[in-house]
């Protein structure tokens, strides 16, 4: 019997599935995309019907060579890449390279999470490549493609420097611009609250002022001090007693099982973590751990917009919930959940779980890094949690008036803990007095208080993560990615896990706003996502797609810019020019912002700009002061802000080198200030790039 071959993307899934397998066969990894556009020129053909040019991907040589070696000794060949388009590209491009070599028993096999029973149910049942999902992919693709050969270069000619124009990314850095624009604008309305305290007895009732003579208060009703004064002194003149006692049963629901977006954003607020490394510590957790004797893949796959759970995993945890909790916090029917969007690129998969429930926390903990077991003991309690019990409270109610006015109070108590049991959120109990309708009660206290609104607060990672998903812009696998670019590339950086636009991301968006109106829409981009669902779905056809987008109203767009960024010569800050009174502007160049004379050639007056360091969430090891990004003569790096005191550094990292796999990514220049992307291993490992690999600096 001859060997079977199967291929995934990554070493760790390739180690997880052979110790499955066995003998028999041979798993290879491919390391991501083996083949994709060109690197260094378009690679789009758009008079020949937006004919893409495929080409392996620089240091991939060898890992397509060493696939093709293998296919040709093995009987069978299986491409097991992950189950969403990307995987599927992936899949269709190595059966592409694999044709030459092996003209039949090719198989696509899909699988939803990494265990012993799915990796052999999968290769029992071989499927064929779907072509729907490698053409959406296709077209997102050389969209982006589009959108960033076309409209970066024109940016960067025009302003001597590096900038970039994602297709996505630019709506992400419209929304944060925004919302600094807001906060920016924003002036505070002040606005007055009456509160009270009742008594009865030795039990005091705290209550706030609901109505006056009938009519419920709005927001600004009591608009200032003198309304508030004239409330309390007429508060102060009457007697009060008990109008109405309400209580009820209110029930909380669990929360539906995670999926992609869902988990950033609770990993964001509960831990801090950006969506980054959220999703690098979930693809270890899929991809599998060595749990002593035994190699396993903790949870599903981790890129998901659906919530739906197999019938098996149900059952499953139903029977642990029985097992270890007890009948009480068992409902009698299963829950199901539906999915906000019917349709979409993910849907087919799982919500995202643990592959089976009874592999506890707390068990796999001494194998886990502490990221590791916050992300899973996370995962696993909000799957447990969505098939338990309801959470019950008991309210009440009491309405106090005298004088025309009408106090309320509310309390309520946890009377059943149903899935907080599991998954603990925060709840405020308050326990009111016992009281009865017409019982009299003493006024103790009464007093204003003042209130003023507050500007919308700026995005946390989590929260840019709800609202894009909110907008339908991007997919579960792209969040990550789309904050570390715009991180990474200078135009945001992050305060206390706030994002804030930096001085070049507000221009950038600026200019985007006016010369591509279309590019940085949320609505459009939000449509675009949809029709390439629609490809999927087999309801478009690919090309279709490209030729609205480009020849709709793109080209023109894109001619009219390169006319009008001649025009623009910098941003006017309010100076002259100390020698020939000309405005003097900003002018963002390839080593940073600097300020110079509008009337350039004629006048040469320059001066330059001290730009604020970016700085990082985390302390420097040696001092405890704030770690910084700063510029060296080599490239960026990490440096404590207390230099010359503390000399700490560290160099500006992202993520592993995807050639060796062993050593990071870091940031260099060349001899002419370009920045590039190579090994910290070099010269064992010769990696190098022009862009950093997907994740961004760490």
């Amino acid at each position: 019997m001859g060997k079977k071959l199967i291929i995934v993307e990554s070493p760790a899934k390739a180690k997880t599935i052979q110790k499955y397998l066995g003998k028999d066969f041979i798993v290879k990894a491919s390391m991501g995309h083996v083949i994709d556009l060109p690197e260094k020129e378009f690679g789009v053909d758009i008079e020949k019907g937006f004919k893409p040019k495929y080409t392996t991907i620089k240091g991939k040589e060898k890992v397509l060579k060493e696939i093709k070696e293998a296919a040709k000794k093995s009987d069978e060949v299986y491409l097991a890449t992950d189950p969403d388009r990307e995987g599927e590209a992936i899949s269709w491009h190595i059966a592409n390279a694999l044709k030459r070599v092996k003209k039949d028993n090719i198989y696509r096999i899909r699988f939803h999470e990494i265990t012993k029973r799915a990796i052999q149910e999968a290769v029992k049942n071989p499927d064929t490549i779907d072509e729907k999902k490698v053409n959406a992919q296709q077209a997102r693709r050389i969209l982006d493609r589009i959108v960033g050969y076309t409209i970066s270069p024109l940016l960067s000619r025009r302003f001597k420097r590096a900038l970039s124009a994602g297709r996505v990314q630019s709506v992400a850095l419209r929304l944060i611009c925004d919302r600094e624009e807001e906060i920016r604008k924003f002036v505070p309305k002040e606005y007055w609250t009456v509160e009270a305290k009742f008594a009865k007895g030795s039990e005091e009732l705290p209550a706030k002022l609901w109505k006056v003579d009938g009519k419920r208060l709005e927001k600004f009703d009591i608009p200032n001090e003198k309304a508030a004064k004239e409330l309390v002194e007429r508060a102060k003149g009457a007697a009060f007693s008990v109008a109405k006692v309400e209580r009820k049963e209110r029930r909380r629901k669990p929360p539906a099982p995670f999926i992609t977006s869902t988990l950033q954003q609770e990993a964001s607020r509960r831990f801090g973590f950006p969506a980054k490394v959220t999703m690098q510590i979930a693809q270890e957790l899929y991809e599998g751990i060595d749990l002593g004797s035994e190699r396993v893949g903790l949870i599903t796959y981790m890129r998901t917009d659906s919530t739906r759970v197999s019938d098996e995993a149900v059952k499953e945890v139903r029977e642990f919930i029985k097992e270890h909790f007890g009948q009480n916090y068992l409902p009698k029917t299963k829950r199901s959940y539906e999915t906000k969007k019917p349709k979409s690129a993910q849907d087919a998969h799982e919500a995202i779980r643990p592959t089976s429930v009874f592999r506890t926390p707390e068990s796999v903990k001494p194998y886990l890094t502490p990221e590791q077991f916050k992300l899973y003991d996370l995962i696993w309690r909000r799957f447990v949690a969505s098939q338990m019990k309801d959470a019950v409270f008991n309210t009440v109610s009491v309405d106090v008036e005298g004088g025309g006015l009408t106090f309320r109070s509310t309390g309520s108590t946890l009377k059943e803990e149903g899935f907080l049991k599991v998954y603990p959120v925060e709840v405020e109990e308050k326990l009111l007095p016992e009281l009865n309708e017409g019982e009299a009660l003493e006024l103790k206290e009464v007093k204003g208080v003042q209130h003023f609104t507050e500007p919308p607060p700026r995005y946390t990672e989590g929260t840019l993560v709800k609202a894009l998903e909110e907008e339908g812009v991007g997919r579960p696998s792209t969040y990550a990615t789309i904050i570390s670019n715009i991180i990474q590339r200078g135009y945001v950086a992050k305060e206390k896990q706030k994002l804030k636009p930096t001085e070049l991301g507000e221009f950038i968006n600026s200019l985007l706003k006016k010369l591509f109106p279309k590019i940085v829409d949320v609505k459009f981009t939000a449509n675009v996502e949809e029709e390439l669902d629609k490809i999927e779905e087999g309801q478009k056809e690919w090309k279709e797609l490209l030729k609205e987008f480009y020849f709709g109203e793109f080209k023109e767009l894109l001619d009219r810019a390169e006319k009008e960024l001649k025009q623009i010569k910098g941003e006017e800050i309010g100076r002259e020019c100390p020698r020939c009174g000309a405005p003097l502007v900003k002018i963002h160049g390839r080593y940073g912002a600097f300020i110079a004379c509008s009337a350039y050639p004629e006048c040469t007056y320059k001066e330059s700009i001290k730009e604020e360091p970016q700085k990082l969430d985390r302390k420097c090891p040696e001092c405890g002061g704030e770690l910084v990004i700063k510029n060296g003569k080599f490239g960026r790096f990490i440096a404590c802000s207390n230099y010359p005191e503390c000399k700490h550094t560290e160099p500006l990292t992202f993520g592993k080198c995807p050639k060796c796999g062993e050593g990071e990514v870091v940031e260099r220049r060349s001899k002419k200030g370009k920045r590039f992307y190579g090994c910290s291993r070099y010269p064992d490992c010769d990696f190098v790039s022009s862009k950093p690999p997907k994740g961004g600096e760490s």
